[in-house]
């Protein structure tokens, strides 16, 4: 990461959001950032930057992934998540070889890492994870504000960060989570699905399966995920940790 703590206390954290292909084949060669997340980064203290593709071809990847750059788009890629003091993983359709060659990056480096949704399947699959289909996608593949309530489980990082049992999320997926090394749960839907996941040794490694940035500005439980992520790439700890 860039600088030493003194140096990133006296500016704004830059958080690169690593940008998804369109789904469709026509656009392919585009990317995009949601603007939802762009903004709850901006509204929480931070800049938010495009972390670019090294190709514009989307390779899409399940389970099994391996590094298929070259040792320039490697580096070139490497360098732009060192510009960074922490990394968004948007959600999205699919998943790409390369998001999971940054996300595994992170973890080895300790980088300030939140995943959203499909964000989610990248961070797991990057440590060896695996994802399936849920069996009930009509409960959680919709748009309603609300969709359920999680219930975030004691004694993890999530916990100390929104300092409540349950919480309402939104839900807009068809996978969940099924084997997850290195990572802990830290909360869990009605039907015992599995919403919420960290790295219990890393500065700040998490992906939800719901999507914050959506109820950010109306419900300060999920503005709570952004504030605390910036925090810890600006190298500070929610008033309630020791």
């Amino acid at each position: 990461m860039v600088g030493d703590s003194n140096m990133r206390l006296n500016r704004k954290p830059i958080i690169g959001i690593v940008l998804k292909h369109f789904l469709k084949e026509e656009i392919r060669p585009n990317m995009f950032v949601r603007d939802e997340v762009k903004q709850a980064i901006f509204d929480n203290g931070g800049i938010a930057i495009g972390i670019i593709l090294p190709k514009s071809e989307k390779v899409d990847v399940e389970d099994k992934w391996e590094n298929n750059l070259n040792n320039i788009e490697y580096n070139n890629l490497i360098s732009q998540i060192n510009l960074c003091d922490g990394i968004l993983f948007q959600g999205g359709g699919a998943c790409d070889n390369y998001e999971m060659i940054i996300a595994k990056y992170c973890y080895d480096n300790n980088i300030p890492t939140l995943g959203i949704c499909c964000g989610q399947n990248v961070m797991v699959r990057a440590l060896g994870g695996t994802t399936r289909l849920i069996e009930n996608p009509e409960k959680h593949n919709t748009n309603d504000l609300y969709a359920h309530s999680v219930k975030v489980l004691n004694n993890t990082e999530f916990s100390k960060i929104i300092g409540k049992d349950v919480i309402k999320v939104n839900s807009r997926h068809k996978k969940t989570v099924d084997t997850h090394p290195n990572l802990i749960v830290n909360c869990i839907c009605e039907d015992v699905y599995i919403d919420g996941l960290e790295a219990p040794d890393k500065t700040f490694y998490m992906a939800f399966r719901f999507h914050p940035e959506s109820l950010y500005k109306i419900d300060k439980n999920h503005n709570k995920i952004f504030e605390e992520f910036i925090k810890r790439c600006n190298g500070e700890k929610n008033e309630t940790k020791t």
